[in-house]
């Protein structure tokens, strides 16, 4: 029995420092963007954003490979600063968020892509289909403390074809070419918060 007992605390022991090596951090949606880009009558590029994001990051601090993160994007908030195009983008023609209010991407692989850079596989579902996409990925940076709290930020691309996601909506103009193209180029700019857990209560005498 004694021998089990052992054998259990040094079972215990050695995976104590695997599981203290992944942190947990949230995104702070007011220092983050999820942006995109498309090119209008092949002549110009629009831009676009979005205002609500949330995530989580599970990073582990010895084998970034071992990392995930998720990212949840309010659909509803999209942004071009032309407010006639924005309920175009919100409606039927091409996300119809009442029936499709959130994006998100969830990571199924992470590899390192040269110093300081990472190749992020994981499944983003827009319009209600999902399809694997690959991120690539600048950062995370290393942690910076501020008061009672850590931060580091990670950059993010990638290009999908809009039509892999069911948004079918299409207009040809008169000279040949697309009034908005089929490719989307997407950004993620991100910022994560790691925020000090408060010391535990004395024990009631």
């Amino acid at each position: 029995m004694r021998s089990i007992l052992r054998a259990a605390v040094l079972l215990l022991a050695t995976a104590l420092p695997s599981a203290a090596q992944v942190s947990t951090w949230q995104l702070d949606p007011a220092h983050s963007a999820a942006q995109f880009s498309v090119r209008h009558m092949m002549i110009s590029t629009v831009r676009g954003d979005f205002q609500k994001m949330t995530g989580t990051l599970l990073l582990d601090e010895k084998d970034i490979t071992k990392s995930s993160i998720e990212v949840t994007i309010d659909a509803t908030t999209v942004d071009t600063r032309e407010p006639r195009r924005d309920a175009d983008l919100r409606s039927a023609n091409f996300l119809d968020v009442a029936n499709f209010p959130t994006i998100t991407f969830k990571s199924k692989s992470v590899s390192a892509a040269g110093e300081g850079r990472l190749k992020v596989i994981g499944d983003l579902t827009i319009h209600g289909v999902t399809k694997e996409v690959v991120l690539d990925v600048e950062g995370p940076t290393p942690a910076l403390k501020m008061g009672n709290s850590q931060r580091r930020g990670a950059s993010g691309t990638t290009k999908i074809n809009r039509k892999d996601f069911g948004i079918m909506w299409s207009r040809t103009l008169d000279g040949g070419g697309m009034v908005v193209s089929e490719e989307v180029n997407i950004t993620l700019d991100v910022e994560f918060i790691q925020r000090a857990q408060p010391a535990p209560a004395p024990p009631q005498q």
